[in-house]
């Protein structure tokens, strides 16, 4: 016998859904017709994490810090994939094991270029 979709069954989930948003836009309205407004000028006031800004918020940061943090994410995405490997191992056999070292020799390529184009120098 074959599971029939019918659009009475996807009921449940747009209920929640409404439920949710509704939930959401009433939480939203309320807090903003009941919370206290007064504006005072330490308020309105700009602050990042309490700390007063000091100069200009256009200054150019370095590029190096978002080149880093691109290099961890990206270098840390692929451990992600060794461990569905990890775990089949066994059942992978021989070829299960020249595709890790495939990969782990294409992720060490990728990590030598790293390092001889100095992306990883601060200065």
């Amino acid at each position: 016998m074959e599971a029939q979709s019918l659009p009475v069954n996807y009921l449940p989930i747009i209920f929640q859904m409404l439920v949710a948003m509704g939930f959401v836009v009433t939480t939203m309205f309320v807090t903003h017709k009941i919370g206290p407004k007064r504006q005072t000028k330490d308020k309105l006031t700009p602050f990042e994490s309490g700390i007063e800004v000091v100069g200009n918020a256009r200054t150019p940061a370095s590029i190096k810090y978002f080149l880093v943090a691109i290099l961890f994410v990206l270098f840390d995405v692929e451990v992600i994939f060794m461990y569905p490997w990890a775990v089949n191992f066994r059942d992978m056999g021989k070829t299960g094991m020249i595709e890790m070292f495939i990969f782990m020799a294409t992720l060490l390529a990728g990590f030598i270029y790293v390092i001889k184009k100095k992306a990883l120098d601060w200065d």
